[in-house]
């Protein structure tokens, strides 16, 4: 008999705290007259989201609608806020920036057991990366370090490389842990001379979905050989632009310049072997001078026209993208949208090309995800959840052909609340 007073206790102990105004049990499945959505879905964490819907049938403006919501590892849904329905039914909650921070669960409800099904919000972790230099030899340590946003202690970090000739496959070349404070930092040397393109990620728990940061790129070259050296007046530069390739020839096995010597300038592109492209004379310093307007990578060595050849060590230039950038309109309302479009030289077509906003955390981020066209083209259509104002960038990340390049920022104001009528349909 005990056995039973106590079960019955409990149930409806439960039944209560589903029922009391601020708490909420199981998250309901459908809806039940009452309609719900959120915009934008996934975000960054920290991104402002914009939560709306209906109040079907009868007698619907001018209602109570109650917002719950969940965040793991919550048991049960709270109450965080209320709004009134408006003439047609409709209502809006706008979570502000800076609130959403991970992933979480959301639905309403309204009068005489109208309910909405459950919306689940994805929140991106915000992870940065830093280099402490842009260029290194092999064998030469560099360390990267960043920071990841919310707290995730002693969390494993990738250390990834971009590996694919579209610019959105990603290997892993080295693994540490963030320390108490969310802070990571390690060490990686380089075996092989190039052009890399690196990232971190942090995989996705319960908390958040993947994060991963901006990319940096690291130059690494060569040792020089000390009797023939080779160096470019700009290490990366953008399409379009020139560079100078220069250095000095010294007579074999000593420290003495070697004056008028014909010398060639020699070079590849990815998946292709080393072309003659220039032929001069060493001046009477033993120096000598290149000009080159490359649109891919190039790999460059010069060597002594005549035999026996004696050549520098190999040299990597690096060519940047050129992405351009403009926006439908300067401004909109939360929860409307501006198409963010452009384009990219040299040609990039079926490149992977990402959209950026500015996090609250000062850094680049993800945000959506598109192919550029057969034209060297782009285009995205981003949705807004909160006012204020705000920066977007297209980001296209390295390849074997080229240095990634973001373009400039954009900047779109978001004031006053868009029409509900004029969202997509909520369900």
């Amino acid at each position: 008999m005990r056995l039973r007073v106590g079960v019955l206790a409990c149930t409806l102990a439960a039944i209560g705290a589903a029922l009391a105004p601020g708490v909420a049990g199981a998250a309901p499945r459908h809806n039940h007259h009452l309609t719900i959505a959120a915009v934008p879905d996934p975000i960054a964490a920290g991104e402002g989201v914009l939560i709306y819907g209906q109040l079907e049938g009868a007698d619907s403006a001018g209602q109570r609608i109650f917002l719950y919501h969940r965040i793991n590892p919550q048991p049960f849904f709270s109450l965080i806020g209320t709004t009134v329905t408006n003439q047609f039914g409709f209502y809006e909650f706008t979570r502000a920036e800076g609130v959403v921070v991970s992933n979480r669960s959301w639905f309403v409800r309204g009068p005489g057991g109208a309910h909405s099904r459950t919306v689940h919000e994805r929140v991106a972790a915000l992870v940065s990366l830093a280099s402490n230099t842009m260029t290194a030899n092999t064998g030469q340590p560099v360390v990267f370090s960043g920071h990841v946003t919310p707290d995730h202690p002693f969390q494993p970090v990738r250390l990834q490389q971009q590996n694919s000739l579209a610019g959105n496959g990603w290997s892993t070349i080295a693994t540490t842990f963030t320390n108490g404070g969310s802070n990571f930092a390690l060490s990686h040397r380089f075996k092989r001379p190039g052009d890399y393109t690196l990232r971190a990620l942090v995989r996705g728990d319960a908390r958040n979905i993947t994060g991963e940061s901006d990319s940096v790129t690291v130059e690494v070259q060569q040792k020089q050989n000390p009797t023939f050296t080779i160096n470019s007046s700009s290490p990366i530069i953008t399409e379009g632009g020139s560079v100078t390739i220069s250095g000095v020839l010294y007579k074999p096995g000593s420290t003495t310049p070697e004056p008028l010597t014909s010398v060639t300038l020699y070079g590849k592109q990815a998946g292709s072997g080393f072309e003659a492209l220039a032929t001069t004379t060493t001046g009477p310093d033993g120096s000598y001078n290149f000009s080159q307007t490359p649109v891919y990578n190039v790999v460059y060595k010069v060597e002594t026209t005549l035999k026996p050849h004696r050549a520098t060590a190999d040299l990597y230039q690096g060519v940047q993208d050129v992405v351009m950038i403009s926006s439908s309109s300067p401004a909109t309302t939360d929860g409307g949208s501006v198409t963010i479009s452009g384009t990219v030289s040299p040609n990039k077509a079926g490149h992977a090309i990402y959209l950026q906003r500015m996090g609250n955390d000062g850094n680049w981020h993800d945000v959506a995800l598109g192919v550029v066209t057969s034209t060297s083209t782009y285009s995205f259509t981003y949705t807004f959840g909160q006012m204020g104002t705000f920066q977007l960038r297209a980001r296209i990340y390295g390849d074997p052909d080229n240095i990634g390049a973001a373009s400039q920022p954009v900047t779109v104001t978001v004031s006053g609340v868009a029409p509900v009528t004029s969202l997509p349909p909520a369900s």
